[in-house]
């Protein structure tokens, strides 16, 4: 079982790791996260497909396949006019990524809206409420799994025009490392040291000396972060913009920063795997798949940053690395 674990945890970093350093060293038409865009959709699409496929499974209605593809779609959203223009964020776009994220949200929405129509129309005596529970699922699933992703890609291009496009990328690593920072510190502290349950009715295994764990791993991650790649993010981007790289005001105190940022992605990680549990258990399912052996299915991979990729959107956009 670790075996396995460790197994599909290096081949999955091992991809990452290939794609961050091309879209670092050679990033597509100047723009950033390009490279990322391919990644991000085939776990947006797996997370949206295992998520509505146990709903389907356990006899929660729920149009499948529009789900999935509204879950993709939002999840590149925030890359669309790079994708046209090809090339960095367009000066002249009217509309910011936020605004794309949006705007495709509610396209998602329309889509899923129209279909159930279309299925309503065909079958005007099904039961009652199946048609708000459909529509509902379907909506949830969608969102839930493409909002989170496209957080992701525009936290890769945050600040693109001001720090240029390695400050995202420190940001985008930082994030991720801090949150799996938290599920590593909370898996082998509640190991050893385990012996109060945190929520047992939806996870027996968690406790909460686990979750104290993760909490100080987080935080201990994100001071590293901050404290020793930031500054030389900042300098370096300082200096391309003609801007004194000693500038205090370009830099933020890691200690502070650590202390926001570790526990609120600590804690937004965990409510997301808990979250994820809560819904296994109501759809009497173990694992939200198979496909990577040892960690189960792609959901369970992406569980806690789903749940943790916006608050360290804002995290960002608010300062804690600076600029």
């Amino acid at each position: 079982m670790l075996r396995d674990r460790i197994r599909s945890s290096t081949i999955i970093i091992s991809i990452l790791a290939v794609l961050l350093w091309l879209d670092a060293s050679f990033p597509l038409d100047g723009a950033a996260g390009l490279w990322l865009l391919p990644m991000m959709g085939l776990f947006a699409g797996g997370t949206a497909f295992e998520l509505a496929s146990m709903m389907k499974s356990s006899g929660h209605p729920i149009h499948r396949r529009v789900a999935v593809t509204g879950g993709v779609v939002i999840a590149l959203s925030a890359a669309i006019p790079m994708l046209w223009a090809r090339r960095g964020y367009p000066d002249d776009c009217p509309v910011g990524q936020l605004g794309w994220i949006m705007l495709m949200t509610m396209a998602t929405v329309f889509a899923v809206l129209l279909t159930e129509m279309r299925a309503y129309c065909e079958n005007p005596n099904q039961p009652q409420g199946v048609t708000i529970r459909r529509t509902c699922a379907s909506v949830f699933a969608s969102v839930y799994v493409g909002l989170p992703f496209a957080m992701m890609v525009a936290l890769r291009g945050l600040h693109q025009d001001t720090l240029g496009q390695t400050y995202g990328l420190a940001a985008l690593l930082t994030s991720l490392f801090v949150i799996k920072a938290s599920d590593m510190g909370a898996y082998f502290t509640g190991r050893a040291l385990g012996r109060n349950k945190l929520i047992p009715k939806l996870s027996p295994g968690k406790t909460i000396e686990g979750a104290i764990g993760g909490v100080l791993a987080s935080t201990l991650a994100a001071f590293l972060c901050l404290k020793f790649i930031f500054p030389k993010v900042i300098a370096a981007a300082s200096q391309s913009v003609d801007t004194a790289s000693s500038d205090p005001s370009l830099l933020a105190d890691p200690m502070v920063g650590a202390l926001v940022l570790g526990p609120v992605l600590a804690i937004s990680g965990m409510i997301g795997d808990l979250a994820e549990s809560m819904f296994k258990r109501d759809c009497g399912v173990k694992d939200s798949g198979g496909l990577l052996p040892g960690l189960g299915g792609v959901w369970d991979v992406t569980d806690s940053l789903i749940a943790g990729s916006v608050p360290a959107f804002f995290c960002f956009a608010a300062g804690v690395g600076g600029g």
